[in-house]
């Protein structure tokens, strides 16, 4: 029998937190403060960034949903969102895989997940192995072109926010 990979089961279940909380905020938005600071693998298979944005952040790129975010999807394997970036409005889609940070500061919340180098040494909520092709969100996803109807306020790191780092560990709770 092969040895349980107990880390990436939880990061697995703990990446379903993050699912929920979004799917949350796409059905209702955001309430009572609630912002979220997403911090994922640019690099990673699946995620679609603008290449200048790729460019700024070749490891990784924390944004945030707060106040001017439009077309927030989620699915089973990752979300897109549209974000204001420097007055420009760009499409990202990101594989909950290959989130590596994830905090709410209005109640002290954060979460902080082992890197992910593929797909391979990924498993989805049934504890199987999660395919390449799980990662082609854009054809997976509702809306994934500019939803306006769906509009709702967020704030982009890195759009006046300079290439400030956010460090999850203050979020947490002791």
């Amino acid at each position: 029998m092969p040895q349980i990979a107990y880390d990436q089961l939880i990061d697995t279940a703990l990446r379903g937190v993050v699912r929920t909380v979004l799917e949350e905020a796409a059905e209702h938005g955001l309430s009572d403060g609630h912002h979220f600071y997403l911090t994922f693998r640019t690099q990673a298979p699946g995620v679609e960034v603008p290449e200048y944005l790729r460019a700024r952040y070749p490891d990784e790129m924390t944004i945030v949903i707060e106040h001017q975010y439009w077309g927030l999807d989620v699915n089973s394997h990752g979300f897109a969102v549209t974000l204001a970036f420097g007055g420009r409005h760009e499409r990202l889609v990101v594989p909950f895989a290959t989130i590596t940070g994830f905090a709410d500061p209005s109640v002290k919340f954060g979460l902080q997940f082992h890197a992910v180098d593929d797909a391979d040494d990924v498993f989805d909520e049934d504890g199987e192995d999660v395919e390449d092709d799980l990662f082609e969100l854009e054809d997976r996803l509702p809306g994934a072109q500019d939803n306006d109807a769906a509009a709702k306020p967020a704030a982009a790191e890195g759009s006046d926010a300079g290439d400030n780092v956010v460090a999850l560990d203050r979020f947490r709770k002791r």
